[in-house]
Parts: structure tokens; sequence; C-alpha cells
């Protein structure tokens, strides 16, 4: 599985939700919803969720594995990086 494509769209206000993220994989099928959230540690990502009847957000897709986890968060805090550096250098 390859990530193809990720739309980063940066949230203007302020507050610990950053940005939000749509990843396309191999071309053929796209997550929404994706939030690039500033932790204690740093910045990290949440995948789509909703809230179930007890209350709690469950996740509505998620990687099943912690390697595909991480390699899903480098490539989407990857593109959020750069799209900060861009706006950086045209200021």
């Amino acid at each position: 599985m390859q990530i193809t494509d990720v739309r980063v769209r940066k949230v203007a206000k302020e507050g610990k939700l950053k940005a939000v993220v749509s990843i396309t994989m191999d071309d053929e099928f796209v997550i929404h919803d994706i939030k690039v959230i500033e932790g204690e540690k740093g910045l990290f990502i949440a995948m789509p969720s909703k809230k179930a009847l007890d209350g709690e957000y469950r996740d509505i897709a998620h990687p099943i594995n912690s390697g595909t986890r991480d390699r899903i968060q480098n490539t989407i805090l990857k593109k959020y990086e750069e799209i900060l550096t861009e706006e950086t250098v045209e200021e």
C-alpha cells in the first residue's frame, strides 16, 4: 500500500487542532478527516472518529499495526511541515 496523495487543510483558528487531512492510497482509496493535533510531545495524527452511543469516540478507519500508523503519520506530518515552510517563504 502506497500513499499516493496527501491534501492538507490548515485550521485558521487557535487551538490544538492544526489541520484536517485527506489521504489517498494506491490512487484508489481515500480517508478524509484525519486530524493533525498539537500535543504535549509534539504533533500527532488522530484518525477519523464518531461518537458512539456510550459517549466515547471510536475510530471509523484506522491502521491495523503500528508500522502502518507510523508510515501514515510520518507522511502526513512531512506534508504539513512542507506547507508551513512554503507559507514562511512566501511571507
